[in-house]
């Protein structure tokens, strides 16, 4: 999803203003060949990283969307839903899964899943790609097509934008995501639907839940157990949309 300089991504993927995804890709640590190996040692360690490959998922991000929704009863079959920023696509992987009759990566499947993000990602077997920005009406003509009607029952988000380091700027880009990711909703889902968005600790935190508890009903904060502990990332879970004015 992409917009000026930042590229927006929908999901896994980052806007690239830097799950990476509409908005750019974060960024491994830099600073120093040491912090380098330290954190390829971390990664390739990881149990989430060698169950990510060992079960076929494209990320480990895999598992933080499979705790929120064994907590919460999210996805289920029939349901259709919206992968913002899906590239490399873990996140629509698992969905997949869900509501395949197996729980199988290809075969049947009984739902909808629709991945947009401004960069490029491989296929999945039943997951409908759309690539750009979902603000630009070429692409939103094309989202409508594939919804065909319908809106969506659960929208996904692990969009973060690549941070600068300069807090009151960085703040602001996790702002805009949130936002983005909450008018979506307000747009495409239904009224009792489920977001579940990214967001992270920091100058920004206590406005972003506020933003989400203007927008929802219920709202929950969830940090998986897949997210690593030194990360200040946590994914915030809003369910049922209030409708404008603030009734619900």
């Amino acid at each position: 999803m992409g917009f000026c300089p930042m590229v927006f991504a929908l999901g896994r993927c980052k806007l690239n203003y830097g799950h990476t995804g509409i908005i750019g890709a974060m960024k491994t640590p830099s600073k120093g060949k040491k912090v380098n190996k330290a954190w390829l040692h971390d990664h390739i360690n990881d149990p989430y990283v060698k169950l990510a490959h060992r079960e076929g998922y494209r990320a480990r991000a895999a598992y933080k969307l499979k705790e929120i929704d064994e907590t919460f009863g999210l996805i289920k079959p029939g349901h259709l839903v919206v992968d913002l920023g899906c590239t490399p696509g873990a996140w629509s992987q698992y969905a997949r899964r869900r509501m395949s009759p197996q729980g199988a990566a290809v075969g049947d499947l009984n739902g909808t899943i629709i991945g947009l993000d401004l960069l490029p990602m491989e296929p999945i077997e039943g997951v409908t790609f759309i690539q750009g920005d979902f603000r630009e009406a070429e692409v939103l003509s094309q989202l409508e097509l594939a919804l065909a009607g319908r809106q969506a029952d659960i929208v996904v988000s692990d969009m973060a934008p690549n941070l600068s380091g300069i807090a009151s700027a960085d703040a602001a880009r996790i702002e805009y995501l949130i936002e983005l990711a909450i008018e979506f909703a307000q747009n495409h889902m239904k009224p009792h639907g489920t977001l579940v968005a990214k967001v992270f600790h920091g100058g920004s935190y206590n406005d972003v839940v506020q933003r989400f508890k203007a927008a929802f009903e219920l709202v929950k904060p969830f940090k998986p157990k897949a997210s690593r502990d030194r990360s200040s990332e946590t994914f915030m879970v809003g369910i049922g949309l209030k409708l404008p004015g603030g009734k619900g």
